[in-house]
């Protein structure tokens, strides 16, 4: 059976995560329903990260095993057809071997969050962002964040429902900065990391933004991650705002795509 890499945006929002679910609509559930449209069977396809309810992908990437050999644009585009209207696109389709599997072969996923500083509510950007009404101190953030990076036990910024075997991860990089966005100034993190745990990143976000806030110092971020105690994390973000912008292979099938 030839086996494809899809290369896959979407807007969470309608979803109850990336998981296909009895009960629940789920981008999985969309795309396996599209791909039944074209070859009439059941379909399992598997993805670079399991997106929570609300969260966006602008780069998520799952593979599919096919019955027939695909012109993989052919494919793309008859996906795109029959996805419609749900807010899912397949961007691009590569033929990859019949060994490579779209989580197992990742080297390293990479998540954005936005965060806007206004005091208005937001309007077009509805679900997009977490909006915040404070500005945010990005230097005192920058100086919590420098604590996580490298290899460490994150319990303390983990889901207690997190099925991960190990709590130690190694996160490459963070990065935040703050630019004008359409809407207002926003307050950007770019988190890198070969895999990270359920609800890492939100609960990442949501504790830097308590110490650009003021209301925590750098390094009780520090203190926080030692304590290996969910406990002691500050409040996890909501998931609007949060996107999979991207996922790294040793050989990647979407290297050129813009």
């Amino acid at each position: 059976m030839p086996r494809y890499a899809l290369l896959v945006e979407y807007d969470g929002r309608p979803f109850s995560g990336w998981q296909r679910q009895t009960d629940q609509p789920s981008v999985q559930g969309a795309i396996e329903a599209a791909l039944a449209q074209l070859e009439p069977r059941a379909h399992t396809i598997a993805a670079a990260g399991r997106t929570d309810t609300g969260v966006h992908g602008r780069g998520q990437v799952a593979h599919c095993d096919m019955d027939k050999d695909w012109d993989a644009f052919r494919l793309s585009e008859a996906l795109n057809y029959h996805l419609k209207p749900a807010p899912v696109a397949i961007r691009a389709a590569k033929r990859v071997a019949d060994d490579w599997h779209a989580r197992f072969s990742a080297m390293e996923r990479r998540y954005l969050f936005r965060l806007l500083m206004r005091r208005a509510p937001e309007t077009l950007e509805t679900g997009q962002v977490w909006r915040v009404n404070h500005q945010l101190d990005v230097e005192a953030m920058r100086a919590g964040a420098e604590h996580l990076i490298g290899l460490h036990d994150f319990t303390t910024f983990r889901s207690v429902v997190c099925q991960a075997k190990s709590p130690v991860k190694t996160m490459d990089e963070i990065a935040i900065t703050r630019v004008e966005g359409p809407a207002g100034p926003e307050i950007q993190f770019r988190l890198r990391a070969r895999s990270f745990l359920h609800n890492q990143v939100r609960s990442i976000v949501g504790t830097l933004e308590r110490v650009g806030a003021g209301s925590w110092a750098p390094e009780d971020v520090k203190t926080a991650l030692k304590a290996r105690d969910r406990a002691a994390c500050g409040p996890v973000c909501p998931p609007q705002g949060l996107y999979l912008m991207g996922v790294g292979y040793p050989d990647d099938p979407f290297a050129q795509q813009p």
